[in-house]
Protein backbone atom coordinates (compact mmCIF):
# COMPACT_ATOMS: atom_id res chain seq x y z
CA UNK A 1 0.00 0.00 0.00
CA UNK A 2 1.40 3.59 -0.86
CA UNK A 3 -0.32 6.59 0.38
CA UNK A 4 0.11 10.36 -0.93
CA UNK A 5 -1.18 12.99 1.24
CA UNK A 6 -2.05 15.30 -1.52
CA UNK A 7 -4.31 12.41 -2.40
CA UNK A 8 -6.02 12.42 0.34
CA UNK A 9 -6.61 15.92 0.64
CA UNK A 10 -8.47 15.26 -2.86
CA UNK A 11 -10.42 12.84 -0.76
CA UNK A 12 -11.45 15.12 1.46
CA UNK A 13 -13.05 17.43 -1.23
CA UNK A 14 -14.42 15.04 -3.00
CA UNK A 15 -16.23 13.30 -0.01
CA UNK A 16 -17.00 16.50 1.42
CA UNK A 17 -20.49 16.41 1.73
CA UNK A 18 -20.03 14.05 4.88
CA UNK A 19 -18.41 16.53 6.97
CA UNK A 20 -15.25 15.86 8.75
CA UNK A 21 -13.23 12.91 7.77
CA UNK A 22 -10.18 11.67 9.49
CA UNK A 23 -7.09 10.18 7.54
CA UNK A 24 -4.07 7.74 9.75
CA UNK A 25 -1.45 6.28 8.09
CA UNK A 26 -1.27 2.19 8.34
CA UNK A 27 0.57 -0.40 6.75
CA UNK A 28 1.65 2.13 4.09
CA UNK A 29 -1.63 3.63 2.87
CA UNK A 30 -4.11 4.97 4.72
CA UNK A 31 -7.82 4.88 6.62
CA UNK A 32 -10.61 7.11 6.31
CA UNK A 33 -12.45 7.77 9.44
CA UNK A 34 -16.36 9.28 9.62
CA UNK A 35 -17.89 9.64 13.05
CA UNK A 36 -14.92 7.40 14.49
CA UNK A 37 -15.08 4.50 12.20
CA UNK A 38 -13.05 3.20 9.16
CA UNK A 39 -14.92 2.67 5.73
CA UNK A 40 -12.35 3.72 3.27
CA UNK A 41 -8.69 2.77 2.64
CA UNK A 42 -6.51 5.04 0.39
CA UNK A 43 -3.67 3.30 -1.43
CA UNK A 44 -2.01 3.98 -4.75
CA UNK A 45 -4.37 6.61 -5.93
CA UNK A 46 -7.54 4.50 -5.28
CA UNK A 47 -10.13 4.95 -2.70
CA UNK A 48 -11.52 1.29 -1.30
CA UNK A 49 -14.66 1.37 0.89
CA UNK A 50 -16.02 -1.31 3.29
CA UNK A 51 -18.81 -3.76 1.86
CA UNK A 52 -20.61 -6.36 3.42
CA UNK A 53 -23.75 -8.75 1.55
CA UNK A 54 -25.77 -5.49 1.67
CA UNK A 55 -24.10 -3.42 -0.73
CA UNK A 56 -21.49 -5.41 -2.48
CA UNK A 57 -23.87 -6.47 -5.13
CA UNK A 58 -24.41 -3.17 -6.22
CA UNK A 59 -20.71 -2.22 -5.93
CA UNK A 60 -19.65 -5.11 -8.23
CA UNK A 61 -22.66 -4.29 -10.68
CA UNK A 62 -21.14 -0.52 -10.31
CA UNK A 63 -17.79 -2.36 -12.04
CA UNK A 64 -16.17 -2.56 -8.21
CA UNK A 65 -13.51 -4.89 -7.83
CA UNK A 66 -12.60 -6.46 -4.02
CA UNK A 67 -9.10 -5.74 -2.39
CA UNK A 68 -6.61 -7.92 -2.60
CA UNK A 69 -3.35 -8.58 -1.32
CA UNK A 70 -0.68 -10.99 -1.44
CA UNK A 71 -0.34 -13.37 1.23
CA UNK A 72 2.34 -16.08 2.32
CA UNK A 73 3.11 -18.72 -0.29
CA UNK A 74 1.96 -16.14 -2.73
CA UNK A 75 -1.87 -16.82 -2.46
CA UNK A 76 -4.26 -13.65 -3.06
CA UNK A 77 -5.96 -12.46 0.10
CA UNK A 78 -8.95 -10.48 0.20
CA UNK A 79 -10.46 -7.23 2.57
CA UNK A 80 -13.58 -6.40 3.27
CA UNK A 81 -13.43 -3.49 0.93
CA UNK A 82 -14.44 -2.72 -2.97
CA UNK A 83 -13.16 0.22 -5.27
CA UNK A 84 -15.23 2.95 -5.47
CA UNK A 85 -16.89 2.66 -9.01
CA UNK A 86 -15.06 4.06 -11.75
CA UNK A 87 -18.01 6.96 -12.42
CA UNK A 88 -17.82 8.25 -8.89
CA UNK A 89 -13.88 8.89 -9.05
CA UNK A 90 -15.41 11.99 -10.97
CA UNK A 91 -18.75 12.66 -9.87
CA UNK A 92 -18.39 13.93 -5.97
CA UNK A 93 -22.33 13.61 -5.50
CA UNK A 94 -22.35 10.23 -6.00
CA UNK A 95 -19.01 9.17 -4.29
CA UNK A 96 -21.05 10.14 -1.50
CA UNK A 97 -23.78 7.99 -1.89
CA UNK A 98 -21.14 5.55 -2.01
CA UNK A 99 -19.27 6.46 1.35
CA UNK A 100 -22.72 6.71 2.95
CA UNK A 101 -23.04 3.23 2.21
CA UNK A 102 -19.70 2.05 3.26
CA UNK A 103 -20.50 4.08 6.81
CA UNK A 104 -23.54 2.37 7.07
CA UNK A 105 -21.59 -0.77 7.16
CA UNK A 106 -19.10 0.33 8.98
CA UNK A 107 -21.64 1.43 11.83
CA UNK A 108 -23.40 -1.84 11.64
CA UNK A 109 -19.68 -3.70 11.68
CA UNK A 110 -18.89 -1.71 15.06
CA UNK A 111 -22.14 -2.23 16.77
CA UNK A 112 -21.97 -5.88 16.42
CA UNK A 113 -18.35 -5.97 17.99
CA UNK A 114 -18.75 -7.09 21.75
CA UNK A 115 -18.14 -4.43 24.05
CA UNK A 116 -15.29 -4.59 26.05
CA UNK A 117 -14.97 -4.20 29.84
CA UNK A 118 -12.93 -1.58 31.40
CA UNK A 119 -10.83 -2.40 33.71
CA UNK A 120 -10.77 -1.26 37.74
Amino acid sequence: MAYDPDFGEWVREHFGALGPLEIKRMFGGAGVYSGGVIFALLDDGGVWLKGDDANVPDMEAAGSRQFTYPGKDGVEMGLGYWSLPEGAMDDADEAVVWARRAIDVALRKAAAKPKRKKKP
